[in-house]
């Protein structure tokens, strides 16, 4: 495989961007490369400078679920540029996306857009504070909710990746304020949620947790938080700014019956857009400014590129059996590599989702961050490379998710299968 001009181009956006990349994770230090630049994309396939072209399983981090450059989503955001880029002011778009949002989720009365999934669930984290007048937030350990200062504290996603703590400039003022207890532990969630001198403001979860790896939810984990957080008059953030109309049209929250007070929207409702939004009970949301003293702003919230984007990307969502359809491909999937991986004698685990998976090079089930961390990220990185050669492009971190589009036919899947069990056999040769 060819890499000459991408090497040639991180070489030279180093001098000029801090580690040459614009997001950690893509630097691909972890899976022990140096990243590829990419050109072009289209269904399921990425093109990079060098031509070489591989089966994307990254989807942009999780918004391509319909596959790269979907003609109507083009033609929506080409559509919309004609008119003008941005306004610094309402449009009708904005409330056509809203109300599909809303109509969409059934927690969801009113909401917000914003510019990412850092400003919603640091806006929603904000309002919670504001609402309930109390100052902790509980959050859970390998759950990441995007960089914001009050997050970092035992994060998932880049973090961990890079094996960074927490991060320097992150006054202790402000993370003392912030709990993180272990995912799927009830008593330790009761415990400290029963806990009245932490004056708890919110708890904040990925319901599906997609940044230590795919991990889901124990029975009775998130029915139990609710239940919790409603006794003690705590607000209940879901953050399904990965999970958001990616397993159900609905989310998470439809998927496994819990309604949460105010829920983190992103990725795919920007169409591939940047893009975030926040809502949920109308009482909380009606302290947002200027109807409440809760402050928040963006000049590009609402962009009118991104609500078109968001409002093509969630009609194609409708489609009738679309979620049936995703799924019964990434169990295929799943299932394939299971197999494979028990044909050659390799201890992995697969965690799944809906259209979320991730493997784990361990031979322990992967419930929360302790069990995580104990897979053999060397093993990932090899086993990244080796696929990277062979035209399939993962995630370049062990504690990521693979994301199924619609754009990936089976014969794409069994490519993907093959070139699995060939990386597998040359895993063990060593």
């Amino acid at each position: 495989m060819e890499t000459r001009i991408s090497g040639s181009m991180f070489q030279k956006a180093r001098k000029v961007i801090p580690g040459g990349v614009n997001s950690p994770v893509r630097a691909c230090r972890s899976v022990g490369c140096d990243p590829l630049f990419i050109k072009r994309a289209a269904g399921a396939s990425l093109f990079d400078v060098d031509g070489n072209e591989f089966l994307d399983f990254v989807g942009s981090w999780g918004p391509m679920i319909m596959g790269h450059a979907h003609p109507a989503i083009i033609k929506a955001i080409c559509q919309a540029a004609q008119d003008g880029t941005s306004f610094g002011a309402p449009t009708p778009a904005e409330i056509d996306l809203a109300s599909l949002v809303v109509e969409a989720v059934s927690s969801i009365e009113k909401v917000r857009f914003v510019n990412s999934g850092t400003e919603a669930t640091m806006s929603a984290v904000r309002l919670a504070r504001g609402y309930t007048g109390r100052k902790t937030v509980v959050k859970f350990d390998g759950c990441y909710h995007g960089h914001a200062d009050s997050f970092l504290v035992k994060a998932g996603s880049g973090v961990i990746t890079l094996g960074i703590p927490g991060s320097p400039g992150v006054p202790e003022d402000i993370v003392r304020n912030t709990v993180s207890i272990p995912y799927n532990n009830l008593d330790i969630l009761e415990k400290t949620l029963r806990n009245a001198s932490l004056e708890i403001a919110c708890v904040i979860v990925e319901p599906v947790a997609g940044n230590m790896g795919c991990v889901l939810p124990a029975p009775d984990f998130l029915s139990t938080l609710r239940a919790l957080t409603r006794v003690l008059g705590i607000v209940l953030i879901f953050d399904e700014v990965i999970t958001g109309f990616r397993l159900s049209y609905g989310g998470a929250q439809e998927v496994y019956g819990v309604s949460p007070d105010l829920t983190c929207l992103g990725k795919i409702i920007g169409g591939g857009l940047p893009v975030g939004a926040y809502g949920g009970k109308a009482e909380i949301m009606d302290c947002i400014a200027p109807d409440g003293p809760v402050y928040q702003a963006g000049t590009l919230s609402g962009n009118p590129l991104a609500m078109a984007a968001g409002i093509a990307a969630l009609k194609l969502l409708q489609k009738q059996d679309f979620y049936n359809e995703l799924d019964r491909k990434s169990a295929w999937l799943a299932g394939r590599l299971q197999d494979i991986a028990e044909r050659v004698g390799l201890s992995v685990q697969i965690n799944r989702a809906g259209s979320l998976m991730t493997l784990f090079f361990t031979s322990e089930p992967v419930t929360d961050f302790t069990s995580a961390i104990k897979s053999n990220t060397d093993l990932y990185g090899r086993h990244y490379r080796q696929m990277l050669s062979r035209g399939i492009y993962l995630a370049p971190s062990q504690f990521e998710v693979a994301f199924i589009s619609a754009a990936h036919t089976i014969d794409d899947l069994e490519k993907t299968a093959e070139m699995t069990e060939w990386s597998f056999k040359k895993l063990l040769e060593i």
